[in-house]
């Protein structure tokens, strides 16, 4: 085992086009570090709908050229086959540790394969590349980023030429042709001949951003905002002041791109701390509303004055203000969200006459929806146009956002007051996560297959109405491994994490409120009811 390991390591070597990771890997070798060695070659980083994500480093357990390569030879192969072998491929990235080089080395082996290839000018939002492929008529796109990972990881994100992520059967396609390369010397990579795009693409994109805001709305609201060290800053500065809303007050230390992020733990406007910086600034500046880009800025967060402090807005609250908005707009067309995001959008549409669509987790199937106006998933991810982007986008979404402001701005009133009248009018829906982090992959397995076997009959005193196991399938939904159960008040999702190791499970509870004065006493019982549904449902998975 010893030797196989050191053999599989110096072939690895042999090939590995980057200085830095050929002596980190000799060092291991030389060390005869067996145990760091079996972590990074006990299998390969795994090409899923999600493309490939994972901590930098050498070896096919890590993020590296010489996996980057593969993977884009493997797109190359199989655009290839689909008859798109002349095509354009239009590459992103963003400002983490090597996402320039993946860029380009994924540029250098397109050219190679005798596509034809081009890169955004400098790091930009992904939403920038997801609109481009749509704009150029790419035939795929690939955005080199791992959005809010920790700063250790790097990612690849695959789009074909609709402009949305890939999906099955696609994915697993591309991976048998990345398994099929056989080595890297088979790799044609020259050394020029793709060609890095100007501004004019960025142009064209925020071009298209006005369109998300009424022509005549009030454009008065005051933000402060952070980048979260990410490439969101200029590109949202931009699209601001294109829409002639007051310039955003920026978070000076988050402001510009550091692949280190050395001000947060995880750089997640979700995560416990990552917004301090931003609501101390708030507290100085008194702004009618914060906004937070992820690093990559497919993701909005967005915060609010709620008594003496500052809070979050959960992504399902910016999900239904934001559906409100437009339909209050007049917009038409499917309103879609993911199985695991709150049904109060569903009321929202059906009220207004609008199609409604449940998907699978993910923009990738958001995206999908046909005659989608509107969609929206719980984790800060919007798509409020579309037509430009097929994708979240986290641009957009706080134009459209600060847009609602300003227009309850001159109302007196606040995001929070039109939350009210939201659940008035379609009952108090609220939302909450247990999130299991897990070192052993196997008691995720164990407390899915606890679920299957007995499923709870009851959790917090509402019975289970309905169980459905989401690995069936459905009319409307493809198999995943999930399970949802409907409660006579509630409702609860159960799956693994797609991108960490991770049990989720996603809550709600809905409380009916005849008037505002008993939204009060609904609340309580809403936090009574989840704090009894995790604790049930806890004790039924075994976690």
């Amino acid at each position: 085992m010893h030797d196989d390991l050191i053999a599989r390591a110096k072939v690895w070597l042999a090939e590995d086009p980057d200085q830095e990771t050929r002596d980190e890997l000799a060092e291991l070798i030389d060390a005869g570090d067996t145990a760091e060695l079996s972590a990074r070659f006990g299998g390969t980083l795994q090409f899923g709908t999600a493309g490939l994500r994972g901590e930098l480093g050498a070896g096919p357990m890590r993020m590296n050229r010489s996996v980057v390569i593969r993977a884009a030879a493997g797109l190359a192969a199989y655009l290839r086959k689909q008859g798109q072998g002349d095509g354009l491929v239009v590459i992103g990235y963003d400002a983490r540790h090597k996402s320039a080089d993946f860029a380009r080395d994924t540029a250098a082996v397109m050219t190679g394969a005798g596509l034809r290839a081009a890169v955004l000018p400098r790091p930009l939002p992904t939403p920038v590349l997801a609109f481009a492929i749509r704009h150029l008529g790419a035939v795929a796109g690939v955005e080199v980023t791992a959005s809010h990972n920790p700063p250790r990881d790097n990612g690849y994100k695959v789009y074909l030429g609709d402009g949305s992520q890939i999906v099955p059967p696609a994915d697993a396609e591309i991976a048998a042709e990345i398994d099929a390369i056989a080595s890297l010397h088979d790799v044609p990579r020259p050394d020029a001949g793709w060609e890095i795009l100007d501004d004019s693409v960025l142009d064209a994109y925020l071009a298209r951003t006005d369109a998300v805001l009424a022509a005549d709305s009030p454009r008065t609201a005051r933000t402060v905002y952070t980048a979260m060290h990410g490439v969101g800053k200029d590109v949202l500065l931009a699209a601001f002041a294109r829409a002639g809303f007051p310039e955003p007050v920026l978070v000076a230390e988050q402001a510009e791109p550091d692949p280190d992020f050395p001000t947060v733990a995880f750089p997640n406007p979700e995560e416990p701390g990552a917004m301090d910086l931003a609501f101390a600034r708030a507290r100085t500046t008194d702004p009618d509303l914060v906004i937070a880009n992820d690093p990559d800025a497919d993701r909005c967060a967005v915060a609010v004055k709620d008594g003496a402090d500052w809070r979050m807005l959960r992504g399902d609250e910016v999900g239904a203000l934001l559906a409100a908005h437009l339909v209050r707009r007049g917009a038409t067309g499917t309103f879609a969200e993911s199985i695991v995001s709150s049904s109060l959008l569903g009321r929202i549409a059906e009220k207004a006459g609008l199609p409604y669509e449940e998907t699978l987790t993910g923009f990738k199937w958001i995206a999908r929806v046909d005659g989608l106006r509107y969609g929206y998933e719980e984790a800060l991810g919007y798509c409020v146009d579309p037509e430009g982007v097929r994708d979240k986008d986290g641009i957009t979404a706080a134009l459209l956002i600060t847009e609602l402001a300003s227009v309850l701005k001159e109302q007196g009133r606040t995001l929070l007051d039109l939350l009210d009248d939201l659940a008035v009018e379609h009952g108090l829906h609220a939302t909450d996560q247990l999130s299991v982090r897990v070192q052993d992959l196997s008691l995720i397995a164990d407390a899915m297959r606890r679920l299957r076997e007995r499923p709870p009959a009851e959790l917090a005193g509402l019975p289970v109405v309905r169980a459905e196991d989401l690995a069936r399938g459905s009319e409307s939904l493809p198999p995943t491994d999930g399970l949802r159960y409907t409660l006579d008040g509630a409702r609860v999702v159960v799956r693994p994490s797609g991108t960490e190791p991770k049990l989720k499970c996603y809550l709600e509870v809905v409380v009916p409120v005849s008037a505002a004065a008993g939204l009060p006493a609904a609340r309580t019982r809403a936090a009574e009811l989840l704090a009894e549904v995790k604790r049930d449902l806890s004790a039924a998975a075994g976690i």
